[in-house]
């Protein structure tokens, strides 16, 4: 017979590594779909046929799709939700605001200046975004 005890979630200091795990996949997902918006932002700017390629009208939503999935899956682990905890509600709100101003950035934007503005300002809300997840505060200054 197996023993599956070791398949168990260890538990360190009333943290399971599950959330570890999830929060670990969350941070990478975040620097990388940072790190896709800034190069799709740049090859904009540029004019650059890289935007057409098939990969980068897909790998960006995997990415925040599995960011979003670990979002939800952390914030019912520690049991603390939007419009509950103050410091959830800024982050969503924050998203929306994001994916909005991202959306100019990279589609919607009539002018060069309207997408290079959204994409300035997308940024400085991704930061903003960052800052309360660090400090659990939806003013983080």
């Amino acid at each position: 017979m197996r023993d599956y005890t070791l398949l168990k979630p260890i538990k360190t200091r009333s943290i399971s590594m599950d959330y570890l795990s999830l929060k670990i996949t969350h941070v990478s997902c975040v620097a990388l779909s940072y790190l896709l918006f800034v190069a799709r932002g740049v090859w904009m700017l540029r004019s650059s046929a890289l935007l057409q390629q098939r990969w980068v009208k897909i790998v960006p939503h995997v990415v925040d799709t599995v960011l979003l999935a670990s979002a939800i899956a952390m914030a019912v682990m520690i049991r603390q939700y939007p419009f509950t905890a103050p410091w959830l509600t800024a982050k969503v709100l924050g998203l929306i605001t994001y994916i909005a101003l991202g959306s100019v950035a990279l589609k919607r934007g009539k002018s060069q200046q309207t997408r290079i503005a959204a994409w300035v300002a997308a940024q400085v809300v991704f930061l903003y975004i960052v800052a309360v997840a660090l400090t659990r505060d939806p003013i983080p200054w």
